[in-house]
């Protein structure tokens, strides 16, 4: 029998606690949003409803106009759908080039890249809310879809992961008459995919999750994603926290649902050398 070790232990009890303190706030929420408004104003605090309701959700899906979650949603998903596809594009272009190809001055502008990765993204919210205003992009999905499509970081993922790629496969399409598109689309794109995989997860949470920034360009309340649209929410139903609970628990539900199927590959491709054979 395998003898554990005292920081084995101290590790896992560690690991434990910091589960239960994520897992014990959630789980309480869950059940909050089954709850009646007056069951948690007069039960005090117990964990499991006295008796189950989905008047909560009822309202908030069906029976409410002014708050219309259902629009919200599907906003949100448009919008991070379309936002993941175009930065895989976007980045899987990029990061080829700064891998695979060879032009002058490559190292000093990758370089630059990178240090841009030192200012905090909030100093850009000026300017780019200026550029969006000039584009006509204020209330459209556009405003929130094109912006941050060029990630510095996922260029900087992917292309790690393409230098462990051996340049020999390269040399090999050319000799066979293959150009720099072709050697991209039919040998790099599909040894790239296990990162691509977790830059999409990165792209679409990102995306679904940002407060912010769609609070700055969206005032339509009919074109505004689920996280600003929650922020109505509250301002609304701040003496409501049932409500509020099921309202937030809508919102995480792609996320979740994503990271729960994807999990699996999501740990695999971490390593930037996953998959990849020289």
């Amino acid at each position: 029998m395998k003898k554990i070790s005292l920081s084995q232990i101290i590790s896992f009890l560690f690991l434990i606690v910091m589960a239960l303190i994520w897992l014990v706030p959630l789980i309480y929420g869950v059940l909050t949003s089954f709850k009646s408004e007056m069951e948690l104003m007069t039960a005090g605090f117990k964990i499991l409803p006295i008796e189950w309701v989905l008047t909560n959700y009822q309202e908030l899906l069906v029976n409410n106009t002014s708050t219309p979650l259902v629009k919200w949603f599907f906003n949100s998903l448009f919008i991070s759908v379309s936002h993941t596809l175009l930065v895989l594009v976007v980045v899987s272009l990029s990061a080829f080039a700064y891998s695979r190809l060879e032009f002058k001055g490559k190292k000093k502008l990758f370089s630059f890249l990178l240090a841009t990765m030192m200012f905090p993204s909030v100093v850009n919210l000026i300017p780019l809310y200026k550029i969006v205003d000039i584009l006509g992009w204020v209330n459209t999905p556009l405003a929130m879809i094109i912006p941050g499509a060029a990630g510095v970081f996922n260029i900087f993922l992917v292309k790690q992961f393409m230098d462990n790629i051996p340049k020999d496969f390269d040399e090999a399409a050319q000799i066979d008459g293959a150009n720099d598109l072709t050697i991209f689309f039919k040998i790099i794109l599909p040894l790239i995919k296990p990162v691509l995989l977790v830059v999409a997860l990165f792209a679409f949470t990102s995306s679904w999750n940002d407060f912010l920034w769609p609070s700055i360009v969206f005032n339509d309340i009919e074109k505004m994603p689920i996280t600003s649209g929650l922020q109505l929410l509250q301002g609304m139903y701040q003496s409501q926290p049932t409500l509020l609970m099921a309202g937030a628990l809508i919102a995480i539900i792609p996320t979740f649902i994503l990271y729960l199927f994807a999990q699996k590959y999501f740990l695999q491709s971490m390593s930037l050398s996953a998959g990849v054979k020289g």
